[in-house]
């Protein structure tokens, strides 16, 4: 368990796919709604500044995300262990500590 306290919560492929679809379903409503406020923001300023700052940023984020930089491996990896802890295969913070104080 972790310093926190947080409660155990049972990490299944079930428990993640259905959570994970949730969730997914969530953040695209929550992620359109985002998107129409912002156009809405575009299109009522007169400010050139605004305009020409919005367009930079948009421009410039459109640029590789850090896991497309990562090594074939190591996403490999990164997967590996979601998975595994999708399937309960995972060992508590404190014993992993313990056994590396001795």
């Amino acid at each position: 368990m972790s310093k926190l306290g947080a409660a155990k919560i049972p990490l299944n492929n079930s428990f993640l796919h259905n959570n994970s679809v949730n969730l997914l379903k969530t953040e695209a409503m929550d992620l359109q709604t985002e998107k129409l406020e912002l156009v809405r923001m575009v299109l009522e300023t007169d400010n050139p500044s605004i305009l020409a700052t919005v367009k930079k940023f948009l421009t410039e984020s459109k640029k590789v995300d850090y896991w497309d930089k990562l090594p074939q491996y190591q996403r490999d990896e990164i997967l590996k262990g979601v998975e595994e802890a999708g399937n309960g295969e995972t060992v508590d913070y404190e014993k992993i500590i313990a056994k590396h104080r001795k």
